[in-house]
């Protein structure tokens, strides 16, 4: 199937003959769907902390911090492409006439046109557009007060102005403040020197960008750094990584055969977010905080995400500590009671919401010693679980996993059968989303980093249909960061405040109250 000029792509992208050969077997039989027991509610797989408990483990964390590697990972390599969808639209599509613009005028939604428009000035790339529509002679009001719609979203979605479209989103003006703007890079950073910091008041934070950005984040950050570590008193280590080549998929035709550039090259397309699986795998960090890049919000919101930050950190350092403990008993002690197997399946059950298989036999202490050695030895993640308010995407759930356990995980709806009408009702009655709110612990009880792909679930990819100049293909997305690629990980969910949730998927998003600094 493969011609030497194929097998010299592969060597070239760092991807092994067998892990093509999977992939084509995937798109040939397709990935097996996930298989829900129910959804996760509150007492039921998701943990609600009163006050009292809040400020417990927030004591935890503070305690251990100082003594702890804290890092920030941020997936940040996305273009802003989507976010300006329905400016890009408008761009191509507006006709200056009259007619035109009466029905400009008559749509006066919070997400039109209109709107935006009418509270320009409100968005923090205000001044920066007026800058640079005033250094191609031009006056931004007079353009406004003019019409000059097209004119205007040209200066900032494309190359003749601020190319705001084909930036990341982490370099675009999120939240004006009194004297200056902030970037969503920005904030992040000013949140890692917030509750990140070690005991010598360093704060690292993890950046996965794209090549052609890199060098953005650098310069930006060169800007604003010196003026962050003095008003928070702590010294920003930043670092960067690109998603690998080698987590590339291929892509294939309608016929489940390569799809060809017109150079006879095989089509890869970028493997998803849960390609960063690998990136967050050569990091070296006790405690790893995982946020997406536009969940930001300005300061006067955000002491609410510092606390809880603190309060998920401080539940994962309590788990974690009974089960290190838990495993250098299994390890060095010979003679383990009953009683001790029995409060560590129980810990297992009901502290980690892994339900053991019904296979297993728990009167024989030699195969529940070693059922409960591998699932205590494994990364730790908690999650924060927002109240679901209808926003699209995965949420928290029980499901059964290949060896009969049940556990928690984070599905997306790509991953049930929509076909199996059951399936489908457990997936609709989750009361619970996934905000990406992660804290997790990477390294196992001797200190050691766990290898992180090896707690992938393969068979928890998904296959898409994409087009490329015009031609229908096949394209396969990797298990995704925090679905498949950490499925195999001990898993706790905690309701956080829905405050702590203020993604930016649009521009209109900019204009809610949340991302104003009134």
């Amino acid at each position: 199937m493969f011609s030497k000029q194929d097998q010299s792509q592969f060597k070239a992208k760092a991807i092994d003959i067998k892990t093509i050969e999977e992939q084509f077997n995937n798109f040939k039989t397709g990935f097996p769907k996930m298989k829900l027991k129910k959804p996760a509610t509150i007492d039921d797989g998701i943990m609600q902390i009163c006050d009292d408990e809040q400020d417990i483990y927030q004591e935890v964390f503070t305690a251990h911090a100082k003594s702890l590697s804290l890092l920030k990972f941020v997936p940040a390599s996305g273009a802003a492409t989507r976010m300006f969808k329905s400016l890009y639209d408008f761009l191509n599509t507006y006709q200056d006439t009259e007619d035109e613009y009466l029905k400009f005028l008559c749509n006066k939604g919070p997400e039109t046109m209109f709107n935006f428009f009418d509270r320009i000035e409100d968005f923090a790339f205000y001044g920066d557009l007026r800058n640079i529509v005033s250094e191609n002679n031009m006056d931004l009001e007079k353009m406004i007060d003019k019409n000059q719609f097209k004119q205007i979203l040209a200066m900032l979605l494309t190359k003749k102005g601020l190319n705001y479209a084909s930036l990341p989103k982490g370099l675009l003006k999120f939240h004006r403040y009194k004297h200056f703007s902030r970037t969503a890079f920005e904030e992040h950073l000013v949140e890692a020197l917030n509750y990140a910091k070690n005991s010598k008041g360093d704060a690292q934070i993890h950046l996965t960008v794209s090549e052609d950005h890199k060098e953005l984040f650098e310069d930006r950050l060169d800007k604003t750094k010196e003026t962050f570590e003095e008003k928070y008193n702590g010294k920003l280590n930043v670092a960067y990584s690109v998603q690998k080549s080698s987590t590339d998929t291929i892509a294939v035709d309608t016929n489940n055969e390569p799809f060809r550039n017109e150079d006879g090259t095989i089509l890869f397309r970028p493997g998803g977010h849960g390609a960063l699986i690998e990136n967050l795998n050569e990091l070296n960090a006790d405690i790893v905080f995982i946020k997406n890049i536009d969940n930001v919000v300005p300061d006067r919101l955000k002491e609410i995400t510092y606390k809880f930050k603190k309060v998920l950190a401080g539940i994962l350092l309590e788990r974690q500590s009974f089960i290190f403990d838990y495993l250098k008993i299994l390890e060095e002690d010979k003679n383990i009671s009953q009683n001790t197997l029995d409060e560590m399946l129980a810990f297992l059950e009901d502290k980690l919401c892994t339900k053991a298989p019904a296979s297993l036999k728990i009167e024989d202490p030699e195969k529940l010693k070693k059922y409960l050695f591998s699932k205590f030895n494994r990364p730790i993640r908690v999650c924060g679980m927002v109240k679901n308010e209808g926003e699209p995407g995965g949420g928290p759930f029980w499901s059964r996993n290949s060896d009969g356990s049940v556990s928690l995980q984070i599905v997306e709806g790509s991953q049930i059968d929509k076909q199996d009408v059951r399936q489908t009702n457990i997936f609709e009655r989750s009361t619970h989303f996934n905000p990406v709110d992660l804290i997790c612990g990477i390294k196992d009880y001797k200190g050691n980093k766990f290898d992180l792909p090896l707690f992938v679930d393969k068979q928890t990819g998904f296959i898409s249909q994409k087009s490329h100049n015009g031609s229908d293909l096949k394209a396969m997305e990797l298990p995704g960061l925090w679905n498949g690629a950490m499925s195999d990980w001990n898993s706790v969910f905690v309701e956080v405040p829905i405050a702590t949730f203020n993604p930016v998927k649009t521009v209109f998003d900019l204009l809610r109250i949340e991302h104003r600094n009134l």
